[in-house]
């Protein structure tokens, strides 16, 4: 089974920073992509970034400049730096991790860390 966790969610004020983290265990799991979504009150899951192991990170167009997806190497470990936040980035936000496990094709979801950017 693979495990999805989240961390770094927090109360920051507009213009604030935070460093959100995912980490993927699972016995013979081998991370291929790691994204982060995030859902805000009411509204759809939207994906905010991406990278793979052999690509280069995607953005969404409303974190361009501000976001920045990473992903430690030659572990089952992302982050996602937020800089500049906006209050129309709060969100809870979500680490989908896809990979394999043998030859099978495995993915899952974290359970979600609260972003809320507010004065």
């Amino acid at each position: 089974q693979v495990q999805v966790v989240e961390s770094g969610g927090d109360l920051v004020q507009p213009g604030g920073s935070l460093r959100l983290s995912c980490v993927v265990s699972a016995s013979r799991f081998r991370v291929y992509a790691m994204n982060w979504h995030r859902q805000a009150p009411g509204k759809q899951r939207e994906l905010v970034a991406g990278i793979t192991t052999h690509g280069y990170p995607e953005y969404a167009d409303f974190v361009k400049g501000r976001f920045a997806i990473s992903r430690d190497s030659g572990e089952n470990t992302g982050h996602l730096q937020m800089n500049d936040l906006k209050p129309e980035d709060t969100a809870v936000y979500y680490c989908h991790a896809e990979g394999t496990i043998g030859d099978a094709m495995v993915e899952n979801w974290g359970q979600g860390t609260q972003v809320t950017v507010s004065s």
